[in-house]
């Protein structure tokens, strides 16, 4: 007892007590013994000016005549000694009786490899000879000279995309897409050849956005084949399909589509500037570019369309607008995107107006249910209960009494149980995402009731809320609702009516002020416009649809004359 008490007062306890909380609580050095940790890494990247290493600006360097010069430069810049895909291939050609030290670089895997060997290598290992017509007048064979790049590029190579480049940049970034390239000794001037052959996802259907009547191919991962699937949907020269990148280290390839005849140019060059002026190291997914290129990037609210479907994405470029794809993203996204965009499926326009413009309704009435149905059931319990029938008055009462918490912790529980089982249906294995939305939901709400935590009216309200969320055909605009209803319960709560009224006025305001790319959100009902070639979120039936939307001033108002329907109105004329 008294050695307890001698170490207690000397603070010896005290102190290895601190000393147990600091090495739970607070970052501590390294011991020199080897422990790892990379809070204490002291590598840093410095990007020393025209370093050969700098990986992340290539310099402006121009291919070397010297073939060792080329070689050496290659084999810095890509790591040979490390990278074990890298294939740096050294031959000799022949060519005029006259032998040329030459390479081949590729990476393995991107490459198709019977092209390369029997369609590249093999017609430039074999010894060839430079044939020349005897019966030439001797003025011309005096005066024509043999050329080596000409010869190579005309008789050598029997491939149907070859390019010309003189910058290892863009060597380089080719043969990083899956192209292989072709350096010859006393020529500065790389071939490039399109020997791409990595494999890729074939085409299905579309996962997300599924119909019942329409196509059934979604886009992929690989980007040359999405721009064939617009390619041949719309048999048009004047469809322009331009290609830039992006990322000063993964160098994306991205795609700009749209129509030459139809969109506006300022709206194709407001795209391509935003595009060309992004200064970020990668770039793996359409969703990235997305959020770099909208207008508001705070805004909850989608400000572009992304579609998995190649009809749809032509669709929208027939109505002028612009199409982004993204190589490696299976998904489109198109500029502008308005709030009417969003609430459209692209099944509409393969329905009869009749029944298109009765889902249209349902999308809208499903809209204000998923926003405001859960804040008008807590404002009328908790401030305006007097707008109930007697009856049903009671009856919720009666259904309350024997739940101990406010109301606003019974929606919030079950709003975000509801959101939890939702987020658990998507993560997990698909024939288990179904089977966990329906028994989650059923099982949680009946022992909710059970237990007297929520009440089973509140249930109705939460499972009639989420039906309607899953009604709205954009995924991004139901993620925004879905933000912005837990917004309103609480206005509901704190304020009632006049809370919601309040939350309502400033988000109109806000959807007010919002654009894509130049047109304003709510178009083209604010601003309103009186032209009677105006485009309304309801269809016209197909053969009175004349005019493509006013608020994307394309250069073809028009999309089909005023009788359409030739065989019916002219005939006998």
């Amino acid at each position: 007892m008294e050695k307890m008490l001698m170490y207690l007062n000397g603070g010896i306890f005290v102190k290895n007590f601190i000393n147990l909380l600091s090495n739970v609580f607070l970052y501590k050095k390294n011991n020199p013994t080897h422990d790892f940790s990379l809070f204490e890494s002291p590598n840093e990247y410095t990007p020393i000016p025209n370093d050969i290493n700098d990986t992340l600006a290539l310099p402006e360097e121009n291919i070397f005549l010297n073939i060792n010069d080329n070689l050496n430069y290659l084999k810095v810049r890509y790591n040979s000694l490390i990278n074990s895909d890298v294939i740096i291939r050294k031959f000799t050609l022949v060519a005029n009786n006259k032998k040329y030290n030459a390479l081949l670089i590729c990476i393995d895997g991107m490459v198709n490899s019977d092209l390369v060997n029997n369609f590249t290598l093999k017609p430039l290992m074999q010894k060839n000879k430079i044939a020349r017509k005897k019966n030439l007048p001797s003025n011309v064979k005096q005066n024509s000279k043999f050329d080596l790049e000409t010869y190579l590029f005309n008789t050598l190579i029997p491939q149907n995309s070859i390019t010309k480049v003189t910058a290892f940049k863009d060597l380089i970034s080719q043969v990083n897409e899956g192209c292989c390239a072709i350096l010859v000794d006393t020529i500065s001037i790389g071939f490039v050849i399109d020997v791409k052959g990595f494999s890729a996802r074939s085409i299905s259907a579309p996962n997300n956005e599924i119909i019942i009547r329409g196509s059934q191919e979604a886009f992929v991962e690989k980007i040359r084949t999405n721009t064939t699937m617009l390619r041949r949907i719309i048999n048009n020269e004047n469809l322009i399909i331009e290609n830039t990148s992006v990322g000063k280290i993964t160098h994306t390839q991205v795609a700009i589509c749209y129509m030459k005849n139809i969109t506006n140019n300022d709206l194709v060059a407001e795209v391509k500037y935003r595009v060309n002026n992004l200064d970020i190291d990668s770039l793996v997914s359409s969703g990235q570019l997305e959020q770099l290129i909208q207008d508001n990037p705070s805004s909850a609210f989608p400000q572009m369309i992304a579609t998995e479907r190649p009809d749809k994405t032509a669709e929208h470029i027939l109505n002028g607008r612009v199409a982004i794809l993204v190589n490696g993203s299976p998904y489109a996204i198109i500029a502008p995107g308005i709030l009417i965009d969003h609430l459209s499926s692209p099944e509409d326009i393969n329905l009869k107006n009749q029944y298109s413009n009765l889902l249209k309704f349902l999308r809208i009435l499903a809209t204000l249910i998923t926003l405001l149905l859960p804040s008008i059931y807590i404002s009328i319990v908790t401030f305006h209960s007097e707008l109930l029938p007697t009856e049903l008055l009671f009856t919720i009462a009666a259904s309350r009494n024997s739940v101990p918490f406010p109301v606003i912790f019974e929606i919030l529980l079950m709003e975000i149980s509801f959101e939890l089982i939702r987020e658990a249906g998507l993560r997990v294995p698909t024939p288990l995402g179904t089977t966990i939305g329906i028994v989650g939901a059923l099982i949680l709400g009946e022992a909710a009731v059970s237990a007297s935590l929520v009440s089973p009216i509140l249930i109705i309200i939460v499972a009639i809320t989420g039906i309607c969320s899953f009604a709205i055909p954009d995924f991004s605009l139901s993620f925004a609702l879905r933000i912005f209803r837990f917004i309103y319960i609480i206005l509901g709560y704190m304020l009632g009516f006049l809370g919601l009224a309040l939350g309502l006025f400033i988000q109109l305001g806000i959807l007010s002020n919002l654009k894509s790319f130049g047109v304003p959100y709510l178009a083209p009902y604010i601003p309103a416009t009186n032209k009677s070639n105006s485009v309304s979120y309801f269809l016209k039936p197909m053969w009175k649809d004349e005019y493509r939307p006013d608020f994307l001033n394309t250069k073809r108002k028009k999309q089909e004359p005023e009788i359409s329907l030739k065989w019916k109105y002219m005939k006998g004329k």
